[in-house]
């Protein structure tokens, strides 16, 4: 005996599904009728033929879509201003140097050389002092690194950049990211409960009056310095992926951690005190792991001579950036949220390379 009307039953009613079935064994077939990834980025060749007609992508490019229409709304409630950026830059956000995370995409357009933007926080600064408001932008990133479950070579970030202080940002993200739950709750509800039976994790979201907040040097006590979590790098520490999962299932899903060393991070993050010892930014950490990072900016040019110096950056690309904060010296603070990532967790999947409907993998031959 069956369910009836199981594609109606999918959609309306996966998160208490088993209420609606005979047996545990017919609950699990239901489930195995649910819209999953086929991991059909796998073989290139193929997989441009295979997303014309596989359900997931549907799914998928609808969420997408959804994520633009809620972050557009978001900003118009706010007043914050949408601006539009180029995706090349001579002065790359993670130049090649301490506190750096990831290779810099090089390219050469035109006879000179040039960069992929990898953020354009940078750019996002300068508009801020053009509009003297808060500006944000939805754009593609570049990375020089291979993709993995985690990581992707190209993705889409969800950047701001503010006046105002650390504390005023991660606000401001906190707000940002109920306002999505929120979004995919009110309007796709139906489409979600097609690729997972339980949404219960954006209710938790919605609901958290404030996301908590833990030190960098308070992880690693919780962690015990243990070095399964802990990577000592001789001159600063960080904290892995399996580290991230265990501060999230600690904290309830949510968590902030703040006041990084330093050098595990870019030059541009406000430093604490004059020493170089702590960061002033913050990693929201939920789902697979980071999802948000922000920071605060230096607020002269002084202050970043100093911070380029200390990182051991060279400061021939970034005399613009220096000009800039001398011209109009201003207290700003920014964010960077990967897209994919808040997808990954707003549909309860594993393989960020899921994410895309046109993957792009570094060191492989496009076939669109």
């Amino acid at each position: 005996m069956i369910c009836l009307n199981l594609e109606k039953l999918l959609i309306t009613y996966p998160h208490n599904l088993m209420n609606f079935c005979y047996n545990p064994q017919q609950y699990v077939t239901i489930l195995l009728h649910m819209i999953q990834p086929t991991k059909s980025w796998n073989n290139p060749n193929q997989h441009y033929k295979d997303a014309l007609t596989t359900p997931w992508y549907k799914v998928l490019t609808g969420l997408q879509s959804d994520f633009v229409n809620a972050t557009v709304s978001f900003y118009k409630e706010i007043g914050y201003d949408f601006t539009l950026l180029p995706i090349t830059t001579g002065a790359i956000s993670s130049p090649m140097g301490l506190g750096s995370d990831s290779s810099p995409v090089q390219v050469n357009i035109g006879g000179v050389e040039t960069y992929l933007a990898d953020s354009m926080q940078f750019m996002l600064e300068y508009a801020c002092r053009v509009r003297k408001n808060g500006c944000y932008y939805l754009a593609p990133s570049f990375r020089g690194e291979l993709a993995d479950a985690r990581h992707l070579c190209q993705f889409y970030h969800s950047e701001a950049e503010i006046e105002g202080t650390i504390t005023d940002v991660m606000s401001l993200v906190e707000r940002y990211v109920k306002y999505l739950a929120q979004w995919y709750k009110d309007h796709s509800k139906n489409e979600l409960l097609t690729v997972t039976d339980n949404i219960s994790h954006l209710d938790t979201l919605i609901n958290i009056e404030k996301i908590p907040t833990v030190t960098f040097a308070e992880a690693v006590d919780i962690l015990e310095n243990n070095s399964e979590y802990i990577q000592n790098h001789g001159i600063y520490r960080t904290i892995n992926h399996a580290g991230e999962k265990k501060l999230i299932e600690k904290y309830g899903g949510f968590v902030w951690l703040t006041h990084f060393d330093h050098l595990a991070v870019p030059f541009y993050q406000k430093n604490t005190d004059d020493t170089f010892t702590t960061a002033i930014n913050a990693d929201l950490l939920m789902g697979i792991g980071e999802t948000v990072g922000s920071g605060e900016r230096h607020f002269s040019r002084r202050e970043t001579e100093k911070a380029l110096d200390f990182h051991k950056v060279s400061r021939d690309h970034y005399e613009w950036y220096l000009t800039m904060k001398e011209l109009v010296p201003m207290q700003t603070s920014g964010f960077g949220l990967g897209v994919e990532r808040f997808l990954l967790w707003l549909t309860n999947q594993n393989d960020i390379r899921d994410m895309q409907l046109v993957p792009r993998f570094n060191g492989e031959k496009e076939i669109l």
